[in-house]
């Protein structure tokens, strides 16, 4: 069968003053594909995210979504509107349309599927995100600076909705062994490039030296 592809970027640039954050990322991603991106701090991980989710301008390329994909992005660092816990998960589904009593139904709905004990400003970020049914999520370094019970309890969420829902995930980390567990690709980021773009098992389990090697010094560490 073939694969439905869902997003293409082609030759996508992103400059900040002289400096060129991205430089002429190439990048097909299809239906139900799980991308993590990788590389050192500043390597443009967050800056790729925030290009392909629209909040950021290219200045140069182009970035194309399939027709019709609703697409879901949680920052590294919520933005928390002072508002109650329902409302600001019901928020984005008024915005997009909905009647008001029926966007809170859906974002009680959806804030069942964290855990209500823990209200950290991630868990209800992931919240209102769901509560939008989205065809891909984007999520930056989603378990940074978490202790181990509310990564594990993020890591929950983003199995159980991609089990559930087919739903294509694009997400940084630092963390490999969390893209070990839930990538099925990986994308190798570097000032700006990327220099490698490989199925998960390939990138962690086959000999890089010689195919990609800054991707096999980051693998051992020596790319800071």
């Amino acid at each position: 069968m073939k694969k439905e592809l869902q997003l293409q970027l082609q030759g996508v640039d992103v400059q900040f003053g002289s400096h060129l954050a991205l430089r002429q990322i190439d990048l097909n991603v299809y239906a139900g594909e799980r991308v993590a991106f990788v590389g050192v701090n500043g390597s443009g991980k967050s800056t790729l995210l925030r290009v392909i989710h629209g909040v950021l301008p290219v200045s140069s390329g182009q970035v194309h979504w399939q027709a019709g994909v609703q697409q879901a992005m949680v920052f590294q660092r919520p933005y928390m509107l002072r508002t109650t816990v329902i409302n600001f998960v019901a928020l984005a589904l008024w915005l997009q349309g909905a009647q008001w009593r029926i966007a809170k139904e859906q974002a009680l709905a959806a804030l069942h599927q964290v855990d209500l004990q823990d209200l950290a400003h991630r868990n209800l970020a992931f919240a209102r995100a769901l509560a939008v049914h989205p065809q891909c999520m984007l999520l930056d370094e989603p378990t940074s600076s978490l202790d181990p019970h509310a990564k594990r309890e993020v890591e929950r969420i983003m199995h159980d909705w991609i089990a559930d829902n087919a739903t294509t995930l694009l997400f940084s980390s630092h963390n490999l062994g969390q893209v070990k567990r839930l990538a099925t690709r990986v994308v190798y980021l570097e000032n700006g490039r990327i220099l490698a773009d490989l199925p998960t098992e390939q990138f962690f389990h086959q000999p890089l030296e010689r195919s990609h090697p800054e991707a096999h010094l980051f693998l051992r560490g020596e790319r800071v």
